[in-house]
Order: structure tokens, then sequence, then C-alpha cells
């Protein structure tokens, strides 16, 4: 029986020489199972028990920033036993990275699977990208029948109207802006969707300030208020979803 310890964001690979008959329960923290494939497998928390024997599992990571710990038992002693285990090339070269360690467990430094992450981030930024489209279009229409309504969107300082393409650009630089953060937090936050849509709700109450501060008419500060609601309830929904999928 020995501990595998993996600090936040870490990374091990699982050999079959080395997992071959083990079971393996999470004591402390939470573990992801990287498929074959490198798309993310489940995340499983504390007191969960697995085995990888012919699962397909190519590696083990931590998905959040606190430690987690695997309680590994084998029929045999541990890994620092070398007798009991084949000499194969991988495991020598495991082997050669337990020099100076005692039995009673593996640490894994913080690590990351580039080919993992990137495709999640990519897959991320498509629903994102779709999502800010709508908005856009939503946003623009929404702001086309305000105006056909009798709202001026006339602001007082200069007294300037703001455009319909105004609305348009302003949008989609804001919903890029959201796709940046909810891809951060998928990266570094052991709770990506739920501290995206915590971010993403207070960002918009903040965004109501500027109008109301406007000096507008109250048509134009509803209207606007409104049209920020828009863009949030296409974006946040999209995001949300999909940060708990890839997070899964």
């Amino acid at each position: 029986m020995w501990t595998l310890t993996l600090r936040g964001g870490a990374r091990v690979a699982v050999v079959a020489a080395q997992w071959y008959d083990a079971f393996d329960v999470v004591t402390s923290g939470r573990v992801q199972l990287e498929l074959r494939d490198g798309e993310p497998g489940p995340v499983l928390g504390r007191d969960a028990g697995f085995w990888l024997r012919g699962t397909g599992v190519r590696a083990l990571r931590n998905p959040g920033r606190r430690t987690a710990r695997v309680r590994v038992v084998t029929p045999g002693p541990g890994p620092s036993h070398a007798s009991q285990h084949p000499r194969t090339p991988a495991t020598e070269g495991w082997r050669s990275g337990m020099n100076g360690m005692d039995d009673t467990g593996i640490v894994a430094g913080p690590a990351v699977c580039p080919t993992s992450h990137t495709h999640r981030t990519a897959r991320l930024a498509g629903t994102g990208s779709l999502a800010t489209l709508a908005a856009m279009v939503a946003t623009t229409l929404g702001a086309a029948l305000a105006q056909g309504g009798g709202v001026d969107f006339e602001v007082p300082d200069g007294g300037e109207r703001i455009p319909l393409s105004g609305f348009t650009v302003v949008t989609g630089f804001f919903s890029v802006v959201g796709i940046v953060i909810a891809a951060a937090l998928l990266r570094w936050s052991a709770r990506p969707a739920k501290r995206f849509v915590w971010t993403a709700v207070s960002l918009t109450a903040l965004s109501w300030v500027p109008p109301l501060l406007s000096g507008a008419d109250t048509a134009t500060i509803t209207a606007l208020i409104g049209l920020h609601l828009v863009p949030a309830t296409v974006m946040i929904p999209a995001l949300a979803r999909s940060l708990r999928t890839l997070h899964r």
C-alpha cells in the first residue's frame, strides 16, 4: 500500500505495468481521469474507489488547487520494492524517478496536459463564438425594436445618439471578454462553471451603472439596462453549460 500525492494542477501518467492489479481510493481532494484520446474523464471525489486495469485511462490529474491524495492498494509491496515488478523500459524509467524517496508515496508537482487543455479550450472558444454571434444579433435586433418604439438612445453628454452598430460592436467585445474569463477559469479553477456564473452576473450588474449615471431619459435608461441583459442571457448559460461539460 502506498499513497500518490498530486499537488494542484499535477498530472501523472498511468503505466499499465505499475497499475495492473492496483485498487485506488481517493482519500482527499479530487482526481480526474484522463482518457487515452486526450478527452477529460470523470472527476472522482473523496472516498471514490477505482481500478485502472482495462479502463483506457492514460493519466491521473488534479483539476483543482488543493492537494489530492490517492491510496493505492496492490497485492505486493509498494512501488519502491523493485524486485516485485518486472524490469521493462517503462518500469525502469519510473524507478529512476523514485530515487531518494521512501515507499510511502509519490509526490507529483504541478504539470499540465497541453493537448487536452488546448482541445478543451478550443471547444469552449467554439461554443463561445457561436453564442457571441447570437448575442450580437439579438442585442442589435432588440435595439432596433426599441428604436422603432420611440427610444432615441440619446446621451445628454454631447447630445449624440448611440447607433445600432455601436450595440453590435460593444456586445461582441464584452462577449469575447466573457470567453476569455471562462477559459481562464477552466484552466485554473476547481469549479469553473460556478465561479463563471458568479463573475458574469456580477459584471452584468455593474454594467447597469453607466446607464443609470448617464442622465438620459427614463426610456433610454430602461432600454439600455434591458439590452445589457440580452447578451447576458445568451452568453452566461451557454458558457456555463460548456464549462460543466468540459470539466467533468
